[in-house]
Order: structure tokens, then C-alpha cells, then sequence
């Protein structure tokens, strides 16, 4: 059969499973439930030099103005900042892989500003890269008003985002993604994360036939983000172990469904077997925590074993949901497939 797909990391359709898996529990700090965590676990305060350092950033930026993709945090003098930075990457790296910090002056920066100091400081976990196959750096996240369809993201509309990691479907998917929020919505917009490393605890006890089937490529829709004459679908698999730290592509159900019918097939048994299994795994609550960002916070999340979910949400006509997101990979290069 020869098919239209990006076969990375595998060679061609044929073969399966190429690597280590993960065969029993991790019970360190990366496999945290509801219960074993508290908001102390994942918030980071701005402190008072800190936030004197973002102040002067701003003003700075003000006197000498250029685009927010040129800045680096090299050219300020951001102790503090990269104090707190190092905080965060190891609550991402090492501790329950979602930081929260409180927050950034928005009213004070104005949100031109408020937007390179947040670009600065997400480029100290590394690479600030493309989110769109078109080069597009910073995405706004907010309700254009689209149906949800083919070629559409989620990330632009109001509706529920099933639990996933961003980018599943790409060569390079990000290592940490980051969204700051500049309004809330009215309604809804919650956010729930839950930890891979208990999802695949989870998996494992009770349903390893289904793990086992997730270790091996599916097919996953691109959402149109490639070249016109690209492959529309990928063939990855969901999980890795590199037999330190777990990987994973973790694509919504909807992704995976829309991918095999683009290849004008119906998804075998075994590949719906193992998502309703994820699906049955994720729905527990005892898995998630939830927070709803507010104005001024910055998210930042461990992509690779973390993932996450959004309520659908209304909004306010005079101040609609409006959240900037950056994608950061430490290696590789700034495009879209690094």
C-alpha cells in the first residue's frame, strides 16, 4: 500500500514497534495525583527584584523599540528573572511539569511590552519556535468565530479540547509550551493537566494490552500544518521510553479518527480499543488538577509528559478569551519541523 504520510520516526508502514518500553510504575514526583499535589507544587511568584527587572525591561523596550522576536534576554539584566526561570524548569523537568507564574503588570507594561517580557523569559528554557508550518512565532489563542474542521485548530474556537500535547502530529513537537493570559474568559476555559507518568501507570495496570498498542505507530491528523504538497497525516506512536524519561505524542481521539478516514480507512479494532482505554484512563478524576489562568499569569507545561484539557467557554463581547502562546524546544532550529 503506499500512502501519503510522514512515516517519523519509522522507516515505512510495515514496521512496528522500534525502541524500549516503560514496564513498570514510576512512583517519584513525576506521577502525582489530585491528592498528592497543592497549588504551592505549581505556582512561582514574581518577587520584588523580579518583577523591578520586567519594570525596567519594559522601559527599555520603550526607549529603543524592535520587534519581540528579536529580543533576548541578554541584552537586560534579569537575575532574578532567570531565578525564577530556573524554578520553573525544574518543576517542569523534574517536579509536577506545569508552573504557574504570578504574574506580570499588565496594566503597567501595556500588553506590547507585557508580550516581549513574557518572550524573554520563555526563552530562557530555550528556543522560542514556529507554530504554524507558515513561520507564525507568537499565536493568539482566542475564538475567531470558525467551525471546527479540517484545517482548523481547536486553539481558535470555543469549544471542549479534548486531553492532549500540542503539536502530536509534527517532527519536532515542543518541549515546553507557555500561554499568557491577557483576558479570561466569562464563562468556562477551564484548564485540567494531568501527568503522563500516572496516565501510563494507570494504562499499565489496568489496561496493558491497550499501552502496549499505543507504543506502536497510528495514523494522526496534520491539521493542514505542512507544505501544499505535504503529507496530510503522520504515523507516530503515542508513547516512548528512552529508559529515563517517558515521551509522549498524546493526539485527542478526534485526531486520530479524522487521520484514518483522510487515508479513506475505518481505525482497527485495536487502535479504537486503545483509545477508548486512554480515553476511560483520562476521564478519572482523581488523574487532574484544574485552575482557570487569569489575567497577567503566565502557563508554562512540560509538552513531552504532561497533558492537558480545556472546558469550552463563552465570552465577553467588551473583553473576549484572549491567550498567547509560545512554543520552546531545547534543540534543534526554529522551524516549524525544527
Amino acid at each position: 500500500m503506499s500512502v501519503n504520510v510522514v512515516p517519523f520516526p519509522y522507516l515505512d508502514l510495515s514496521q512496528r514497534q522500534a525502541g524500549g518500553r516503560l514496564d513498570h510504575q514510576i512512583t517519584d514526583s513525576r506521577a502525582w495525583t489530585r491528592d498528592t499535589v497543592t497549588a504551592r507544587d505549581w505556582t512561582v511568584e514574581l518577587d520584588v527584584r523580579a518583577m523591578a527587572e520586567i519594570r525596567e525591561l519594559g522601559a527599555a523596550c520603550a526607549r529603543d523599540p524592535l520587534p519581540t522576536v528579536l529580543r533576548d534576554a541578554s541584552e537586560f539584566r534579569l537575575d532574578a528573572c532567570r531565578a525564577v526561570m530556573a524554578r520553573v524548569k525544574s518543576i517542569l523537568t523534574d517536579g509536577i511539569g506545569v508552573a504557574l507564574v504570578n504574574r506580570l503588570p499588565l496594566d503597567e507594561l501595556g500588553v506590547e511590552h507585557a508580550i516581549t517580557a513574557y518572550w524573554v523569559l520563555a526563552g530562557m528554557l530555550g528556543l522560542q519556535v514556529a507554530q504554524k508550518w507558515d513561520g507564525t512565532m507568537i499565536y493568539d489563542v482566542r475564538d475567531t468565530g470558525k467551525a471546527y474542521a479540517y484545517g482548523v485548530r481547536g486553539s481558535i474556537t470555543n469549544i471542549e479540547l479534548a486531553f492532549h500535547t500540542d503539536n502530536a502530529f509534527a517532527v519536532a513537537p515542543p518541549d515546553y509550551v507557555g500561554l499568557l493570559c491577557l483576558n479570561p474568559a466569562r464563562k468556562g476555559g477551564v484548564s485540567r493537566f494531568t501527568s503522563l507518568y500516572t496516565v501510563h501507570n494507570e494504562m499499565l495496570r489496568r489496561h496493558p494490552g491497550a499501552l502496549a498498542r499505543l507504543y506502536e505507530p497510528l495514523f494522526v491528523d496534520r491539521q493542514a500544518e505542512h507544505a501544499p504538497d505535504g503529507p496530510k497525516v503522520a504515523w507516530v506512536p503515542m508513547f516512548r521510553w528512552d529508559g529515563q524519561r517517558l515521551s509522549a505524542r498524546l493526539a485527542a481521539p478526534a485526531l486520530v479518527r479524522k487521520a484514518y478516514a483522510l487515508m479513506d480507512m475505518q481505525p482497527p479494532a485495536d487502535v479504537e480499543d486503545a483509545l477508548a482505554a486512554l480515553t476511560d484512563v483520562l476521564a478519572d478524576p482523581k488523574l487532574t488538577i484544574e485552575f482557570t489562568i487569569a489575567r497577567g499569569q503566565i502557563q508554562l507545561l512540560n509538552n513531552l509528559a504532561f497533558g492537558h484539557y480545556r472546558s469550552a467557554f463563552e465570552d465577553d463581547p467588551a473583553a473576549p478569551r484572549h491567550l498567547v502562546r509560545l512554543w520552546i524546544r531545547e534543540q534543534g532550529r526554529r522551524s516549524y519541523d525544527g
